[in-house]
């Protein structure tokens, strides 16, 4: 799987790239991510991808042309374009399920008081990862990428994913998990996870998953 994530601020990433799952998933050469800043292909001789707004308002408006022509050079015929907004579709699990498809996704980021609208012309998705509003896209565009990134076979083990909150086979919450040691401050592992019995244990894992959901997702379980 190949992603493009096109930013002006590509020092945001290298942390982001370069430790845990998704550095061990590059390593592997099962993803392929790039990072593009999309000034490049900005045709002003100073660079520039922003400029005031048509009819007046504050702050500066991303420009369509460099972002059109960046996404227009790294395209194919797989790719899905994905533009960060905080008016688009809201980000969940399944969405997750759903890009991992793909074998491209270019993601833009979007930064200052906002885009071009003509820039929605080359856009497949727009996705949003909460009402709420951010500096830039950055930061939802490595939200969005590590979520896809664990899905790609071979980066986690199937099991891991399979049993995460907001799987859309069950759409419930995960169950609670423990470890050494059994007793800690008067707090003890449930019994039933240490009589090796694997049916109670699956049957007591779902249990706590609805209770889990109903406590504290009830909405999940209307879905």
């Amino acid at each position: 799987m190949r992603i493009d994530i096109l930013t002006l601020f590509p020092t945001m990433f290298d942390g982001f790239l370069n430790n845990s799952i998704i550095k061990r998933a590059i390593d592997k050469g099962l993803v392929n991510i790039n990072i593009v800043n999309f000034r490049d292909y900005s045709k002003d001789p100073h660079h520039k991808v922003d400029d005031t707004p048509y009819g007046g308002g504050n702050g500066m408006v991303l420009m369509v042309q460099p972002i059109y022509d960046a996404v227009m050079d790294l395209k194919d015929d797989d790719t899905k374009v994905i533009l960060l907004t905080p008016d688009g579709e809201k980000y969940n699990q399944k969405k997750a399920y759903d890009l991992k498809k793909y074998k491209h996704l270019i993601i833009i980021c979007g930064h200052y008081e906002g885009f071009d609208d003509r820039i929605r012309s080359v856009v497949d998705f727009e996705i949003s990862i909460g009402d709420y509003v951010l500096t830039g896209g950055e930061l939802p565009s490595m939200i969005i990428t590590d979520t896809i990134v664990r899905l790609v076979d071979g980066v986690i083990e199937e099991e891991s994913h399979i049993n995460d909150s907001f799987n859309p086979n069950t759409n419930l919450l995960d169950y609670p998990t423990y470890t050494k040691p059994r007793e800690f401050m008067g707090l003890t592992v449930p019994e039933v996870l240490l009589n090796g019995n694997h049916k109670e244990i699956e049957e007591f894992r779902l249990k706590e998953s609805i209770r889990k959901t109903e406590e504290r997702r009830p909405d999940l379980l209307e879905k």
